[in-house]
């Protein structure tokens, strides 16, 4: 029986060293005929990413024993003999990365926030050549910056059609992280059309789980065949390191910004002159509408393109120029990068009826278009006192309710209901009192859409 054993062990272990042996061949067999790499792609593109430096100034204040530098006069004999000493301005150093786009013209593309504020840009290059760059022009609520150098042999990336990529595409994550040098992650394409990490800023990001970490800002993010899909710009961490979500400009938003730079330094952006909320259910169902997704205009600015062009309240945009629009942030972000006094096509429904409006991008300064995004999660009307319309109220209105206060801290100031509003409509339908108010606040669903007239124009609030 031991024997036997013996035997069957000896027969396994011969087994498994054929099986090794196997393994081995065909492992041979597969490089022999070609296991996928990026390597033929990375040659072609890693010398279009370069690294960046930066010098900033440090602010410092003038800390002197008196005011203005002056010695009081009783006490400038004890000071005649000490040399007063030159004070030196700090400066830091930044690392970051950025894209060639342009070979001729030495073009490269990197985020504001990598040379915001800087004293001087040098640029090196994957051979080795150390440049100094110039700054065309910088837009900070893109966090898109141009740089230009003088040199020759340039390798650029083009930029790629943005709607060719999808959810789950397979991408590259070239930069300079930590300032260690040129590194290449790969992942995938996570989410597109990411906003929200910045209110205030035109947000359309592609998010990768391609490893971006600090020094990345300004790398490329690329696809299978060598194209520029996005510039990285973030990352969600809590160490500052990569969590497996990073960010990036997206590349049709980078190419239209880079056209205002190259053309004027800066983005001018116009300005259509509506606040804008997102289509959501509730809002369908507060105001009867059809429509599944854009845009609702909840107020018109004065004087503004939009108030030229008949724009009203509750209208829903729903494309600009044959771009569709699905929210109010995509709206601004398409506002935001057009021209002023460009000529756009809006495609719209009011009333559950199509139509198109022609307008000029005004230039005036401000938001292109407020985006109003999800309605605050408030209650009704709690801090507002309401009252009828009286004789004496300096107003050309007869019928209505008068919003006689709202405290600032209440959920009806959240929701946009300010003192000397006079609400008209409780979702499209007529009020003339408060007690119509009132029954129809009662009748309507857990979503209310509220019209009133402010000042010398129409605001249209959305109260869950």
């Amino acid at each position: 029986m031991k024997r036997i054993w013996s035997n069957s062990l000896f027969i396994g272990i011969v087994n498994l060293g054929l099986c090794s042996g196997m393994a081995s061949a065909v492992s041979l067999e597969a490089l022999q005929q070609g296991i996928p790499t990026l390597a033929p792609m990375l040659e072609s593109v890693t010398p279009a990413v370069v690294n960046i430096r930066v010098t900033k100034a440090i602010p410092t204040s003038n800390q002197y024993l008196f005011e203005g530098d002056r010695i009081p006069e009783e006490l400038r004999k004890y000071f005649e003999n000490v040399p007063r000493s030159q004070r030196r301005q700090p400066f830091a150093m930044g690392a970051g990365s950025g894209v060639i786009v342009d070979s001729e013209a030495g073009f490269i593309v990197t985020n504001h926030h990598v040379i915001d504020d800087a004293a001087n840009i040098t640029v090196q290059l994957n051979d080795g050549r150390v440049l100094e760059a110039q700054l065309i022009g910088s837009d900070a609520n893109t966090d898109v910056a141009l740089l230009k150098v003088e040199a020759e042999d340039l390798v650029e990336i083009e930029l790629a059609d943005i709607d060719s990529v999808h959810v789950g595409d397979f991408v590259v994550a070239i930069g300079n992280p930590f300032g260690i040098g040129q590194t290449v992650t790969s992942g995938i394409v996570s989410a597109l059309g990411r906003n929200g990490l910045n209110t205030d800023n035109y947000e359309d990001f592609i998010q990768t789980d391609a490893a971006i970490n600090v020094g990345n800002s300004g790398g490329a993010l690329v696809d299978l065949e060598g194209r520029l899909i996005g510039v990285n710009t973030a990352i969600i961490s809590g160490n500052g390191g990569g969590n497996g979500i990073g960010f990036a400009v997206p590349a049709d938003m980078v190419g239209t910004v880079i056209g205002h730079l190259e053309r004027d330094g800066e983005v001018r952006r116009g300005m259509l002159g509506v606040t804008v909320s997102s289509v959501t259910p509730e809002v369908r169902e507060a105001l009867a509408m059809t429509v599944e997704q854009g845009a609702v205009v909840t107020s018109v600015l004065p004087g503004s393109a939009a108030e030229q062009r008949g724009l009203e309240i509750s209208d829903v945009i729903v494309e600009i120029d044959g771009e569709a629009v699905t929210s109010s942030r995509e709206l601004r972000n398409i506002i935001g990068l057009l021209r002023r006094n460009q000529d756009v096509s809006l495609r719209l429904y009011r009333n559950g009826e199509a139509m198109t409006v022609s307008a000029v991008i005004g230039d005036q300064e401000g938001a292109a278009a407020i985006a109003g995004g999800a309605p605050a999660n408030s209650g009704r009307f709690r801090g507002a006192d309401l009252r009828n319309i009286e004789p004496d109220d300096e107003i050309t209105l007869e019928a209505g309710v008068m919003v006689n206060e709202v405290d600032p801290s209440s959920r009806s100031w959240a929701v946009g209901l300010r003192p000397g509003d006079v609400i008209v409509e409780v979702n499209r339908q007529p009020v003339s009192e408060l007690d119509d108010f009132n029954g129809a606040i009662a009748d309507s669903s857990r979503f209310t859409a509220i019209t009133a007239e402010r000042e010398d124009r129409r605001v249209l609030l959305l109260v869950p």
